[in-house]
């Protein structure tokens, strides 16, 4: 858990700064922020969709370097035409290379669903990823209390904002479910160590109450895992990695979704 925890003390840092360099009246001024958002709950569970959630990621810490100059435009448009049902973009910069204008970039060529991947503390990050376009935002269990994280929640709500609660094991399951979330997102990956076990997620799946959508998170990289963990009740599956790492991220999502279409 240390990088996380290096992360969110960085992220603390960068939001105080933010706010005194953007203040809330200034991102309410964006032509964004009274948009109506669109739902990707609904675009996960349509049935001319995959579930597919793909990612623009450049770096990782677990990884480094993945796709360092990935044309934003080309990508997420590229995404769409292959079939994904959303698209999630990271817009840290200091561990992931990414930056809201990635995801404003994002929404400005498409009219998807696009969740704002970033590790949300602080309800001022909610004006912000409204005000660049975003429809949905991530909150992190492991980062946040239970009290802490359904405030949030509700707030992201008040604003039309959809929220996708990731988790890594059951106890932050059990603790940190409320009402004001609309998906849970198991993360496969082992924080402490990295290691990616599909496992957890299959072993969480019935654990997940039926009203919220079950998507699951990292190490998915083969269409037969998609097919297998679709078996588990999972209605998404977020990938950023495997498609980035190839030199047309749009084409390998493509293929990719085409191969679950046939394997179903």
């Amino acid at each position: 858990m240390d990088i996380l925890y290096k992360i969110i003390a960085h992220k603390e840092k960068e939001v105080a700064e933010r706010k005194s360099l953007y203040p809330t009246k200034l991102l309410e001024k964006s032509i964004y922020f009274p948009s109506k958002t669109v739902s990707l709950r609904k675009y996960l569970l349509r049935d001319d969709k995959a579930g597919i959630i793909a990612e623009i990621k450049r770096k990782s810490p677990s990884k480094g370097m993945i796709h360092e100059f990935v044309s934003i435009e080309q990508t997420s448009i590229s995404y769409m035409q292959g079939g994904a049902s959303a698209i999630s973009v990271l817009t840290d910069n200091e561990f992931f290379g990414g930056s809201n204008e990635d995801l404003t970039t994002a929404r400005k060529f498409n009219y998807c669903p696009i969740l704002r991947k970033d590790f949300t503390i602080d309800e001022y990050q909610i004006l912000e990823a409204k005000s660049i376009g975003a429809d949905a935002i991530l909150l992190i269990a492991a980062v946040l209390s239970s009290k802490r994280l359904n405030e949030l929640a509700f707030f992201a709500k008040s604003f039309g904002l959809e929220v996708l609660m990731e988790v890594h094991n059951e106890d932050e399951l059990k603790s940190h479910l409320n009402e004001h979330l609309d998906i849970v997102g198991i993360n496969n990956r082992n924080l402490k160590t990295f290691e990616v076990n599909i496992e957890t997620s299959i072993k969480l799946a019935q654990s997940i109450p039926n009203q919220f959508v079950k998507i699951s998170e990292s190490g998915i990289s083969k269409p037969e895992t998609v097919i297998k963990l679709m078996k588990h009740g999972f209605q998404g599956f977020l990938i950023g990695e495997y498609f980035m790492s190839h030199s047309r991220p749009g084409a390998a999502c493509a293929e990719f979704i085409q191969k679950i279409k046939k394997g179903k």
